[in-house]
Order: C-alpha cells, then sequence, then structure tokens
C-alpha cells in the first residue's frame, strides 16, 4: 500500500475511533429529551442512508448487489444499533470494554466462514479476551461471570456482530465504499424501524422536541455519514486485525469522556479485565502472518 493510501486509511479508522467514543453522548442527551434509542438510531441513519442515495443513485444502476451485502447490512445494521442501545443505558466503559472482545469472536469466525486455521497468537488472543472477560464480570454473589444487564448483554452482541462484519468485508473486497457504506445506513434503518414497530408510542416524542434535539440529531447524522466512508475506506486497505488495534483509541477517547461527562469511575478489577480485553486486541494485529488455510 502506498504511503499516502496507508496514511488515509488509518486516519480513517482512528477518525471512527473518536467519534465512536464520544457519539454515546449526545444519544444519551436525545434519550433525556424523550427520544428513544430505537427512534434516534432510526433518524440518525434515514438521513445519511437518504444523502447516500441521493449522491449515489446514477451509479446504482451500473453496479452488482452480491448477497453478502445484505449480512453486511445486517450485521452491521445490529452493530450500531445495539451499540448506541447499550451505551444510553450501560456504563460507556464496561459496554465498549464487552464489545472490544470482538478478537475473539473474529478469530472464531475466521476459523468457520474462512476456514483460518491459528498458530500460537491466535490461541493467546482467545484466552486472554476470554480471561479478561471473567476477571471484568466476576462477581462472587452473582455466580457465572456474564453480563449483568440487558445493556451488557447488547454490548456483547455488537461486538460479536461488529466481527462478523468484518470478517464478512474480506469476502466482499469487489464491492466498494458506497455500497458498503449503504448496506449499512439500510441495516440499521430497517432493524430501528422494526423496534419502533414495537414501541409506536415513542414517535410522539420527535414533535415535542425542542430545538437542540433537532440540532443534535442532524449532527450526528452527519457524523455518521462521513464516519461510515472513512471507516469503510480504512477498512478496505487495512488488515481486519489492524484495524482492531486502531479502533482501541474508542477506549481512550470514552474513558475520558465517560469521566468528564458522566461522572463513570471504573474498580480495579474492571480495569485489570479490560487491560486484558485491550492486550488481547492489541495481539490480534498478528494474526494476519499467523493464520493459514484450513
Amino acid at each position: 500500500m502506498a504511503s499516502k493510501e496507508k496514511l488515509l486509511a488509518i486516519s480513517g479508522l482512528l477518525s471512527g475511533a473518536i467519534i465512536w467514543g464520544l457519539i454515546w453522548y449526545p444519544y444519551r442527551l436525545l434519550e433525556q429529551m424523550g427520544v428513544s434509542g430505537a427512534l434516534s438510531s432510526f433518524a440518525t441513519y434515514l438521513i445519511p442512508l437518504i444523502l447516500g442515495f441521493t449522491l449515489y443513485s446514477e451509479r446504482l444502476r451500473l453496479r452488482h448487489f452480491p448477497p453478502i451485502l445484505l449480512l453486511i447490512g445486517l450485521t452491521a445494521g445490529w452493530t450500531n444499533l445495539a451499540y448506541v442501545l447499550a451505551v444510553i443505558d450501560g456504563e460507556v466503559m464496561r459496554v465498549l470494554l464487552l464489545f472490544y472482545l470482538s478478537p475473539l469472536w473474529t478469530v472464531l469466525l475466521a476459523r468457520l466462514l474462512l476456514h483460518e486455521r491459528l498458530r500460537f497468537h491466535g490461541y493467546l488472543v482467545m484466552v486472554l479476551s476470554f480471561a479478561g472477560a471473567v476477571v471484568m464480570l466476576w462477581r462472587p454473589n452473582l455466580g457465572l461471570p456474564l453480563p449483568q444487564n440487558t445493556a451488557e448483554w447488547m454490548a456483547l452482541s455488537a461486538g460479536l456482530t461488529f466481527a462478523a462484519t468484518n470478517v464478512l468485508s474480506r469476502r466482499a473486497e469487489a464491492s466498494d465504499i458506497w455500497l458498503k457504506s449503504l448496506s449499512v445506513w439500510v441495516g440499521v434503518s430497517v432493524l430501528s424501524l422494526l423496534a419502533l414497530i414495537y414501541q409506536p408510542a415513542t414517535l410522539a416524542a420527535l414533535p415535542m422536541l425542542p430545538v437542540s434535539g433537532w440540532m443534535w440529531l442532524l449532527l450526528v447524522s452527519i457524523l455518521i455519514f462521513a464516519v461510515t466512508l472513512t471507516v469503510q475506506y480504512g477498512l478496505a486497505r487495512a488488515p481486519a486485525n489492524q484495524a482492531i488495534v486502531i479502533f482501541l483509541f474508542e477506549l481512550v477517547v470514552a474513558a475520558v469522556a465517560s469521566y468528564l461527562l458522566a461522572g463513570e469511575v471504573m474498580t480495579a478489577q474492571e480495569w485489570l479485565g479490560g487491560a486484558m480485553i485491550v492486550a488481547a486486541s492489541l495481539f490480534s494485529g498478528k494474526l494476519e502472518h499467523d493464520t493459514y488455510p484450513a
């Protein structure tokens, strides 16, 4: 990869890490204004979807739509929707650390879907990720070290589908950035709309939303439009496991933001478990050179 192209790819992934380390805050503000997570997700992804179709409509007629894009839309759609729902109701850092168990899922899914067999680093990632989760979640009085509430289960599932999206993206290299981005926007919009079918009363919040709320919705929509394109550009040009390592900067941003904006503080036990998960993610950067076909 040319140095300029590599720099742009890393910058795109880094911008995604920064935005996703902060974006939980406006979603929480919107929830406090009465806009549910499903409704705010639908609104903030529908606008990029409409904008994307408008800008890309002429070229869409000439494009081939492989079925794998539907799968990417579903996995990426759930990743983003579940992430938003999790950070609204859960502790930001616990949610993110559970989300970043994704290298563990990447290892397993790459074995199942890509038939990659692992050597030392692959097994190390699995052991560190699992051990980190056990340490972080262990509460002797609660029994098994499992997520403790709906938000944490959402975060865990989002990490799983995030890993699935990365693995599927490897098999969709022929599709361009716009098609993959449109798949993400369609996926989140459709899944959010399905969630709203079971929460029709929440739609009444939009007419009552103050001007500041509409400004937040517009700002988040613009950020999502831009960051989806830049992240897809980065994912297309950087190995999936290297991307995971770059995305870890999100933890730094979120740790500072959650302390300053929400007053959240992690315990020493949670820091230890989190450090093990981060270490697993760092080791996952070695996997590109440590796998071989089955």
